[in-house]
């Protein structure tokens, strides 16, 4: 998972680390630096957009080898649209999308990015456009979890890379390990294990496809994720000009729509 949280764990839970800081934060650029950016997304009528291409739902290829679609994709299209200029896709994998920003190869990440203390320090952020909790998937007629408190002693089926895992754990659960979502979320259908620990998001995805019969969401954290869109540090006007974009978008029910088409619910607030 790199899906992303405000405290420690969901944080992690949802984020890798990233590389070093850019030059741009060590170089004696002024604002005029900042307005360039914007002027010369506008000047060239183009917008490039750093995205992975491979992390369904957000940033995908339909059937592997379809048009590049997504949630990521379809909103920092529509901030493009508001800001009247076009669309440039650069797939980059993710632990080098923070250098290829760095290196100048694209003007923004779009790729559900958490604005965490160390990234703010290096990098630019838009206001949030997802926002999401952790949960506790069970089956629909399981009725003795109900909160995090009551994993303990219940058996969960986890990744142990992931800190969906060390909140399992750290809320008393028994977890048997698995490499993923995939894994976990069957072995909770086939009522092998009690529960399963994830992102919301991931929840109502699979929802989105399968419809996920039987299966229920019995808790939420407390503490909820954001994600921006990413900029190189010193992009004021253009952060701003995609800050007014997404405004307009939100109110116009713009990300609504989208959320609803890929989660069937509204995620972007």
């Amino acid at each position: 998972m790199k899906l992303k949280i405000m405290s420690a764990v969901l944080l992690t839970a949802l984020t890798v680390s990233l590389a070093g800081c850019s030059a741009a934060d060590t170089d004696d650029t002024t604002t005029t630096g900042a307005d360039t950016s914007l002027s010369s997304v506008t000047d060239a009528g183009v917008l490039t957009v750093g995205t992975e291409g491979t992390y369904r739902p957000f940033t995908f290829h339909e059937g592997g080898s379809g048009a590049l679609t997504g949630y990521d994709v379809e909103i920092i299209e529509a901030v493009a649209a508001e800001l009247g200029v076009k669309v440039k896709f650069e797939e980059t994998q993710w632990d080098g999308i923070f250098a290829g920003l760095e290196a100048g190869r694209f003007d923004v990440i779009a790729n559900q990015v958490t604005a965490t203390p160390e990234r703010v320090a290096k990098y630019d952020f838009s206001t949030p456009y997802t926002v999401s909790t952790g949960v506790i998937v069970v089956k629909s007629d399981n009725t003795s979890i109900t909160s995090f408190k009551s994993l303990s002693g219940k058996t969960t089926a986890q990744s142990l890379t992931s800190n969906w895992n060390t909140l399992a754990t750290e809320s008393g659960a028994n977890v048997q390990a698995v490499e993923g979502w995939a894994q976990s979320v069957a072995l909770v259908e086939q009522g092998r294990v009690d529960a399963t620990v994830n992102d919301n998001l991931t929840f109502l995805d699979y929802q989105k496809q399968t419809g996920a019969a039987g299966l229920k969401v019995a808790a939420n954290t407390d503490e909820k994720s954001a994600t921006s869109f990413a900029f190189v540090k010193g992009s004021t006007a253009l952060t701003d000009a995609v800050d007014g974009a997404l405004e307009k978008l939100a109110a116009a029910g713009t990300l609504t729509s989208i959320s609803e088409k890929y989660f069937g619910s509204d995620v972007s607030k």
